[in-house]
């Protein structure tokens, strides 16, 4: 029994001693997985899907639709008559006396009683003013379209920026991966050469040019390096990541060429750029907003109708005796209002005459960045095959160098710079393909083109 108690003792003593021991590393192995991010694999596709979700721009357009499809709403019931209940009471102290009536209905319900009690319903209905509820339905149909069209305007624009971003981070990796190459191969040279010297079949020129080389090479790889940090940090905030997060890409830079048809192109961006569709919803807005202005010179005709009951006592009130009803209509024409529903139609007119000026201000731009992005397009199919070409003679170039160098019947410049011309051209190839890739992008932005709606 003393030895069970003294062992228990002992196993007690231990574990205390190992969290005195181990307390000090605990918060920081909770802390690092705390803060350790999520890694999240990414494709072009996925990376747009979430900076849908999670752009806050779109969500406040997402909130203008309601908005937009509540005033068409609000503008379709002006054309409704609206029905009301109304019902009161009222003490008067004196009250006009009338002879009987020779009406079926109590006197009261037209003279009033000393206790009031009323009930009834009211119909009215602005059975036509100038046209001024017709033009406001219109102008908010519209309005329901230019917010789907807003709103699919920023899916374009966002959809744009990452893609640029994608892209971008694609190119940073590949640049990255080249100028560690490059230093990779300025090493391994260096210690082949500083192998030689010691055995003395090198010099110490070579030597010294060498390792320069090598310091040369190193501010371009961490220059690489942080470009991939940046543009990484840039394509989380777009996405609404944290930055703690690690993306990872499984893609590299590849292309598909495009047949350029500058013609059909520019067709497509007038009938389906959100921009093109918003100048002309702008100018049917603004064509209805002549109509509203030009209601005031027209006639105004309301019509209103009602039943009620009236007694001075409640529980003797719903009966044809003390019941009424009342139709009647109103029409109003304007005659003079000092020259104010002329100097409404005017400022519509001119603004009107804005909306088909800005119109055609963004077609004349449209052409423009049309031609831009085919001119960009071939520049860059023009440098991606130049690059293409000389890849294989490069890496040609680099090998005999090597050789031509360990036979002593080559320089250790020419083979330095076999070695920079074979990453320049490597970086030239993925520069050339970035190129083509924001050209293409830039052209399914100025068509209003989206991947989003292409997957659908």
């Amino acid at each position: 029994m003393l030895k069970s108690m003294i062992y228990s003792v002992k196993k007690i003593i231990v574990a205390v001693f190992a969290l005195l021991c181990l307390g000090p590393f605990l918060p920081y192995s909770f802390c690092e997985e705390a803060t350790a991010g999520k890694h999240i694999a990414l494709s072009l596709s996925d990376a747009i899907s979430i900076a849908f979700q999670n752009n806050k721009d779109i969500r406040i357009q997402d909130q203008e639709l309601k908005v937009s499809k509540a005033r068409i709403m609000g503008a379709r019931s002006e054309f409704i008559p609206k029905v009301n209940l109304q019902s009161g009471y009222t003490h008067n102290d004196v009250i006009l006396r009338l002879s009987s009536s020779s009406s079926k209905k109590d006197i009261g319900v037209v003279a009033g009683y000393k206790n009031d009690n009323q009930f009834g319903v009211t119909v009215d209905d602005a059975v036509y003013n100038g046209g001024a509820n017709i033009a406001n339905f219109k102008q908010a149909q519209l309005g329901l379209k230019t917010s789907e069209e807003t709103l699919r305007a920023k899916k374009v624009d966002i959809e744009f920026e990452a893609k640029r971003l994608y892209y971008g981070l694609l190119l940073a990796y590949e640049t990255e991966r080249i100028a560690q190459e490059l230093v990779d191969q300025a090493k391994s040279h260096y210690e082949d050469v500083n192998n030689k010297f010691n055995q003395g079949t090198s010099s110490r020129f070579d030597l010294l040019q060498s390792k320069v080389q090598v310091s040369i090479l190193m501010p371009e790889l961490v220059k690489a390096k942080n470009s991939v940090d940046l543009i990484m940090a840039d394509l989380k905030k777009l996405l609404g990541l944290k930055m703690e997060d690690l993306i990872i890409v499984n893609e590299h830079l590849q292309y598909s060429l495009v047949e350029i048809k500058e013609g059909e192109f520019l067709k497509q961006a007038y009938l389906n750029k959100p921009e093109m569709i918003l100048k002309s919803l702008g100018v049917d807005i603004s064509k209805w907003s002549i109509e509203m202005a030009k209601s005031g010179w027209r006639p105004q005709i309301n019509a209103s109708g009602g039943y009620n009951y009236r007694s001075n006592d409640l529980a003797n009130m719903f009966n044809n005796k003390h019941s009424n009803w009342h139709l009647g209509f109103s029409l109003t024409m304007p005659i003079f209002d000092a020259w104010s529903t002329k100097a409404k139609v005017e400022e519509t007119k001119a603004k009107y005459m804005q909306t088909v000026l800005e119109k055609e201000n963004l077609s004349d731009q449209v052409a423009v960045d049309i031609r831009k992005a085919c001119l960009d397009l071939k520049e860059a199919e023009t440098l991606i095959n130049s690059q293409k070409d000389n890849i294989e003679e490069a890496k040609e170039a680099l090998r005999i160098s090597m050789v031509s160098y360990d036979n002593g019947a080559g320089t250790n410049l020419d083979l330095l710079d076999s070695q920079v011309s074979l990453a320049q051209i490597q970086q030239n190839l993925s520069q050339g393909i970035y190129d083509y890739l924001m050209a293409r992008a830039f052209l399914d932005r100025t068509i209003g083109r989206s991947l989003s709606e292409e997957v659908k």
